[in-house]
């Protein structure tokens, strides 16, 4: 049987995510960036948590996990990598795992660069992947402790999953995100329909995610580190090394206002 989402907003522009297994009954929450708004769509939902999944130590990711540890029955899996970083941790897991929601399995995905132990988690059966920090729609996270090369393998390896694949990221960032990728791939005609639809949607106080992967893989200038127009927009040789045109991208952005 499927997972519901459920989706609703945190802090500021923190994005919170319900997965409930619905034969199981039983109902994670993907990081934990603010436990009063996570306990109040449960309640809305008359569901009962009883999993944290963590991507990465950043405060806005697990500030929440005391009281919901408190005030719930809760298992706190999160990076094996981080766990000295991430008080709470129940179940560390790394590249591969699997983890589990009732009937559910999610495998890990190793995604480097914003934090070097930050993980996402893959539901094949759902066809849906939670990024946390290391991917945004049209954009992708600041590599605060990462190196280029292991942050684009990381990136590579969420860009080979099947296109109906849905992301789910961390942050509402997508609006900003667009104006930089038109700036760097203004010919670009499946990102220029995206960002007017972004536009819309904001305007509307819709959400942009959940993304499909294909669309992401269309109009995400981070994922297309390997192709010649994003070299050339680097101002670098269409040979370069990709992982080259990536670290030039992100420090390119790091800049743009």
């Amino acid at each position: 049987m499927p997972v519901l989402v459920d989706i609703f907003m945190c802090r500021t522009d923190n994005y919170g995510y319900l997965v409930h297994d619905v034969e199981t009954r039983r109902t994670a929450a993907i990081d934990a960036p603010d436990a009063g708004a996570i306990k109040s769509a449960l309640n809305n939902r008359g569901w009962t948590l009883t999993d944290v999944f963590i991507t990465h130590h950043h405060r806005d990711h697990v500030e929440g996990l005391p009281v919901l540890k408190s005030d719930f029955d809760i298992t706190v899996t999160g990076p094996r990598a981080e766990a000295e970083k991430i008080l709470g941790l129940d179940v560390t897991v790394g590249s591969n795992d699997t983890v589990t929601l009732g009937a559910t399995a999610f495998v890990v995905i190793p995604t480097p660069g914003h934090t070097n132990g930050h993980i996402a988690l893959y539901n094949s059966a759902d066809g849906h992947v939670f990024v946390g920090d290391a991917l945004f729609s049209m954009g992708c996270g600041r590599m605060l402790e990462g190196k280029p090369g292991p942050t684009w393998e990381g990136l590579k390896a969420l860009r080979a999953l099947p296109d109906h694949t849905l992301m789910f990221c961390g942050h509402e960032y997508t609006a900003d995100n667009a104006r930089f990728a038109l700036s760097v791939d203004p010919r670009n005609a499946a990102l220029n329909i995206r960002a007017a639809e972004v536009n819309r949607m904001r305007a509307d106080g819709k959400f942009t995610v959940p993304v499909s992967m294909g669309m992401e893989k269309a109009t995400n200038p981070f994922l297309r580190s390997d192709k010649p127009e994003m070299a050339k927009a680097m101002g670098l040789d269409r040979d370069v090394d990709p992982a080259v045109v990536f670290a030039a991208l992100r420090a390119a952005k790091d800049k743009f206002t």
